[in-house]
């Protein structure tokens, strides 16, 4: 299994085109209990202008700074009680990020059933609030730089199946503005997914 991060070069682009290529990506988390993570199998991308479901639509405050940074750091918010963790794209001061949905469990799959509270495979990371939990990600990862390869990455993996033929897209999911844009990719068929398997686009 690769371990090396993504490139900043790779962040630095438009949010659609990076939540689309992180699919088959390898997201790990490395704390004092091992490394746990697994594969990415569904996102979401959220645009710096026209989206006004974006966190950084009415501008910058105290609580989305890390969505004007720079590309590839790391965009943790809090929801019930849980959290949502996003990645950072475009240049300084273009505020979009692509949200992670979704990881097919490949490794630590113990520790993250023990921090889940369940045994369930397919119910460790099938959501955004629910990998969070599963990968002890909260808002002391804001801001985190995913590429420097230790706590929080991501990594490409040879075996990703991004072609056209697997990709599902459609409507984000639970956003209440901006609800039908065709911003969701997904892996089509894969168990691991949060969501609808919609085919939108």
């Amino acid at each position: 299994m690769s371990r090396k991060p993504l490139s900043r070069e790779f962040y630095n682009r438009d949010p659609v085109l990076v939540a689309r290529e992180l699919l088959g990506c390898l997201l790990l988390r490395a704390t004092a209990d091992g490394i746990g993570g697994g594969r990415i199998v569904e996102t979401e991308a959220y645009l710096s202008s026209g989206d006004p479901a974006c966190h950084a639509s009415r501008g910058q405050t105290r609580k989305n700074r890390s969505m004007f940074g720079r590309a590839g750091h790391a965009y943790v918010y809090p929801i019930h009680a849980r959290y949502c963790f996003n990645v950072v794209t475009e240049p300084e001061d273009v505020p979009s990020a692509v949200l992670v949905r979704a990881i097919e469990p490949q490794q630590g799959v113990a520790l993250l059933r023990q921090r889940r509270g369940c045994h369930g495979v397919h119910e460790l990371a099938s959501g955004p609030a629910k990998l969070c939990e599963a990968l002890a990600i909260d808002t002391e990862l804001d801001g985190w730089d995913l590429t420097l390869g230790r706590r929080l990455w991501i990594a490409a993996a040879s075996d990703a199946r991004t072609d056209q033929a697997v990709v599902g897209r459609s409507a984000r999911i639970g956003v209440t503005s901006a609800h039908d844009l065709p911003l969701r990719f997904y892996l089509k068929d894969d168990p691991f997914v949060s969501g609808p398997k919609r085919l939108r686009a």
